[in-house]
């Protein structure tokens, strides 16, 4: 007696389906992680960006508002440049007023700080501490920093360099970063206006 065989294997075009099938679905699977996982990284970045804006400004704000003259009898302000500021604060717990200097280089924001040392007080320049404080600024050759005068009532344009130190009443700050200025989103914006309370006039 002859028994017949019916089972039969699978054709190479089934082989094939679903081989691709299976291919497709992996990628699909890979494409989701990557995007998730980029997704992911841009949002730490931005939170990491976001932080170290609003440090970078309440830092200068708070130093702004109670710079004063210098330990030596210097002006409040030194220098009043768009990229570059330079004042005179107390900004740690000891008695004297240090010398206090931002500035953009390159695509960092750096702050200068100098104590006043030696008898009588000097404040060396080779004795000053330089930090980066901030990454990424974007602001290309737009200013960090505004500055206007007694009159200043929100409308009013921004004094015209070179500005005269001794007109400065208030500065604003205006600086924008971007970690990968190439894809989205946009650059973070962080703007802030301040008075110097030893400046006023009125």
């Amino acid at each position: 007696m002859m028994i017949k065989n019916t089972q039969r294997g699978f054709t190479l075009l089934e082989v094939l389906v679903a081989i691709s099938i299976f291919v497709m679905i992996v990628v699909g699977i890979t494409s989701m992680m990557i995007y998730a996982f980029h997704n992911n990284k841009v949002i730490w970045e931005q939170l990491s960006t976001q932080n170290e804006g609003r440090k970078v400004s309440q830092d200068l704000v708070n130093e702004l508002r109670t710079a004063s003259a210098s330990s030596i009898g210097a002006y409040t302000l030194e220098k009043a440049e768009i990229q570059q500021l330079v004042f005179y604060s107390n900004i740690d717990t000891d008695s004297w007023r240090e010398r206090v200097r931002y500035f953009k280089d390159g695509t960092n924001l750096k702050k200068g700080i100098t104590k006043p040392t030696g008898n009588p007080l000097t404040y060396n320049p080779a004795n000053e501490n330089i930090t980066t404080i901030a990454h990424d600024v974007a602001n290309g050759v737009n200013p960090l920093f505004y500055y206007y005068n007694q009159v200043y009532t929100g409308v009013e344009v921004p004094l015209v360099q070179p500005v005269a130190v001794t007109a400065v009443r208030m500065i604003k700050f205006s600086i924008d970063l971007d970690i990968n200025p190439n894809t989205s989103p946009v650059p973070l914006h962080i703007e802030t206006m301040v008075a110097v309370r030893n400046l006023k006039s009125n």
